[in-house]
């Protein structure tokens, strides 16, 4: 399940430096690899604390934690939506992404020059979203183009849908609105909404990139950014980028630790970023853990059981009987597969049943 997350930013904020923290093995705990598909592709493990702990109770030859897809985004100039600069190679690369981690200057550095003279992430961040905008109102009306005859005096009743869908994303996007922000009732809009792929209907994470000093609490520039995006259902994360990329130079994972208490964190940005991103993606994990491996396998959050079996092999989906499945808590608590059978906290699903975030699953099926 290939579904990418883009990140972007304005030149000499901070995006290259995460990204390159992104693509370092020892950014993360222990045995998170890393490994790169094209020169700003970078399929990344996600940090899971669970796979751990199962690991010490079921001793497995392996452990295989799932993974995200990361795209560093080519840079951004002002008229990008009418093709300056790289502006129609970035736009087709956030087309392609499913999310965007959006990467704002949240730091005072006389050292590191800003492309517009000064700090001012809400600036910045109006700079793509404007380029964003204006490329998804030329989407827009020329599809409204296309279908206002036919909604308007052809009766045709899929085309007023269309067109109504259209009209109000128009209005959004004309008032320097962002598509995400316009919310729809009814399945059929959802559905046609979800098929005109536009640039700011993906959900967003921002990234403020601060200073050491502001790692935990953030800063002034970080409760701009608050206010400015508190309409936008999106979330907003502060990593100090220049200090993630000083731990990712340390050799142990203890030193790592240490580094990252000294400055007050619990867990490193990095970590927190790539877990964000997944939820983001709006992905979950199950867990299959047996004597060869434990292993985390992706979905989409609501899929049923036999949807999920189809993420190991085809023939589970096709010929599934029913689904075992033992809690994650559970797991811990009894200490083995036996113990929780035999307290009686195995559960047996059938097609309905609906999978949770850390299932441990047995799936039987019959071809």
């Amino acid at each position: 399940m290939a579904l990418q997350c883009g990140i972007v930013g304005l030149p000499n904020v901070g995006k290259s430096t995460l990204f390159n923290c992104l693509s370092n093995a020892k950014a993360q705990a222990a045995n998170f690899p890393f490994c790169t598909i094209e020169p700003n592709v970078g399929v990344i493990t996600v940090p899971d604390e669970r796979l751990t702990k199962l690991a010490e109770l079921v001793h497995p030859g392996r452990i295989v934690p799932t993974t995200v897809e990361i795209v560093d985004i080519a840079g951004l100039v002002k008229g990008a939506s009418k093709g300056e600069g790289l502006g129609n190679k970035f736009l087709a690369n956030i087309r392609e992404t499913d999310a965007i981690i959006h990467v704002l200057r949240c730091f005072d550095d006389e050292n590191v020059t800003h492309v517009d003279g000064s700090v001012d992430p809400v600036r910045d961040k109006e700079i793509i979203d404007t380029e964003l905008q204006l490329k998804d109102l030329e989407t827009i009306e020329s599809r409204i183009q296309k279908v206002q005859k036919q909604a308007q005096t052809g009766g045709d009743k899929q085309a007023k849908q269309v067109y109504d869908v259209l009209v109000q994303y128009q209005a959004a996007l004309e008032q320097g609105k962002s598509a995400r922000t316009v919310q729809f009732e009814t399945k059929d809009e959802q559905k046609i909404a979800r098929e005109l792929f536009l640039l700011t209907s993906k959900p967003v994470m921002y990234v403020c990139n601060v200073d050491e000093a502001s790692a935990v609490s953030g800063n002034k520039y970080v409760e701009q950014v608050r206010e400015a995006v508190k309409d936008e259902n999106a979330e907003i994360l502060i990593v100090a980028a220049k200090t993630e990329a000083d731990i990712a130079e340390l050799e142990t994972y203890e030193d790592r630790q240490m580094f990252l208490e000294e400055v007050g964190l619990e867990e490193s940005g990095v970590s927190r970023l790539i877990k964000s991103a997944y939820k983001m993606l709006n992905l979950e994990t199950f867990i299959t853990a047996g004597e060869m491996e434990v292993k985390a396998w992706t979905y989409q959050k609501g899929w049923k059981a036999p949807q999920c079996a189809g993420v190991i092999h085809t023939d589970f989906e096709k010929g599934f009987i029913r689904a075992e499945v033992i809690k994650y808590e559970d797991y811990i608590h009894y200490g083995s597969e036996a113990a929780v059978r035999e307290a009686g906290k195995l559960g047996v699903e059938g097609k309905d049943y609906v999978v949770q975030d850390g299932d441990i699953m047995h799936f039987r099926f019959n071809v």
